[in-house]
């Protein structure tokens, strides 16, 4: 599993002009398995994504996405193993 943390490197205009795009690759994404949550850093300096997909089709997707190939947020990915849950988490354990 992987959390990847979105850093903004620009300023909000230029932020919220690529955000409809960023917003309707997220939505490709969800769509396509890759991402199991994502929302924005608190303060609203990034966001967040948590994925399950392999590593190959998660850099494949980030690629694609309009904050990566605009420069406008550089990514940090880590990986990491679930072990442990909450009840009704299950899923996210890895097997």
């Amino acid at each position: 599993m992987f959390v990847v943390s979105l850093t903004y490197k620009v300023p909000e205009d230029i932020v919220d002009f690529h955000r409809p795009a960023h917003m309707a690759w997220v939505k490709e994404a969800f769509d396509a398995g890759v991402f199991l949550a994502s929302g924005r850093r608190v303060p609203a300096v990034g966001g967040v994504l948590l994925s399950g997909a392999d590593r190959p089709t998660l850099d494949e997707s980030l690629a694609r996405d309009p904050f990566y190939s605009n420069g406008v947020a550089e990514f940090e990915v880590i990986e990491f193993k679930a072990t442990t849950v909450a009840e009704g988490f299950e899923n996210l354990l890895d097997s």
